[in-house]
């Protein structure tokens, strides 16, 4: 079902589900209620190109109003499909497939959006040592399915949130007392955590390669500003590059030697993918 893909857990796929349907039903469908509550069919028609993502959410949405209904999916989680492809057909009753129409379609044009714009920029580093990472710039409550579409847009995730990797950047510097303090404090507390280190100049950058640490991400550093930070750093610790990228100037980040890119816009500048759900039977191809 996942095609490979490992999403989030069936109760945090419920939970947005609920939270969505709850949001957009409220009291009940008052539109819907004037349909005859009979079996119908209907089908989903992807209307531009696009890296599919999102299907464990739209049939929850389908599933919690219409437990007997069914999906039949013509495409796998994470496949690139092309304009006018039909990716599913289903079955069931045709109060529940109106009502759910709209919550099933904006996850999966929302996640769609998000496996698309990664694969474009995935596509774009190609051949390169450079992976590409998100950022914690998701919508607010969509984290681990924005996350999980990074994923299968063939990006890696960075920190899920403020808990899994100790990340210093110029607050939790300044606030330390300066960077080989604020590295020494995060290895006393939390030793068992990866530790990314923020540095804003090249003397920064050597003091953290002094430090030590598992990822140094250099904000904003120009064109040869980089390039001496690839060389300083000569492959001793990993380079992550962040901030002012964007896919025209990729490929050139990439090839200047940096290990990781971090790009907000991929969760952030979000464009919904064109999808629409019509009663009936798909038309002839």
């Amino acid at each position: 079902m996942s095609g490979g893909f490992e999403p989030p857990s069936p109760e945090s796929i419920a939970a947005d589900v609920a939270r969505a349907l709850a949001e957009d039903l409220g009291s009940g469908d008052v539109t819907a209620a004037l349909l005859p509550d009979a079996g119908d069919t209907a089908y989903l028609l992807c209307k531009e190109d696009a890296v599919i993502c999102g299907r464990p959410w739209f049939d929850a949405c389908h599933r919690a109003l219409d437990p007997e209904v069914g999906i039949d999916w013509r495409i796998a989680e994470g496949d690139r499909v092309g304009s006018g492809t039909v990716l599913a057909t289903l079955q069931g009753r045709a109060r529940a497939l109106v009502s759910a129409e709209r919550t099933s379609l904006n996850f999966l044009q929302t996640l769609s959006a998000t496996a698309t714009v990664t694969a474009a920029h995935v596509e774009a580093v190609r051949g390169t040592g450079a992976r590409i990472l998100d950022t914690r710039k998701t919508i607010p409550g969509l984290r681990l399915a924005q996350k999980y579409a990074v994923r299968v847009g063939g990006g890696l995730n960075h920190r899920i949130g403020l808990h899994d990797q100790v990340m210093l950047k110029e607050n939790h510097v300044r606030a330390a007392g300066g960077l080989a303090a604020a590295i020494r404090a995060a290895r006393a507390m939390h030793p068992g955590l990866p530790l990314i280190v923020e540095v804003e100049t090249p003397a920064q950058l050597v003091e953290a390669l002094d430090e030590g640490c598992d990822r140094i991400l250099i904000d904003d550093f120009d064109l040869g500003t980089r390039r001496d930070a690839v060389r300083i750093a000569a492959g001793r610790i990993p380079l992550e590059v962040s901030g002012g990228v964007d896919l025209a100037g990729l490929r050139a980040i990439a090839e200047d030697g940096v290990d990781y890119i971090s790009i907000g816009a991929l969760t952030k500048h979000v464009r919904a993918i064109d999808l629409s759900l019509k009663l009936g039977p798909p038309p002839a191809p």
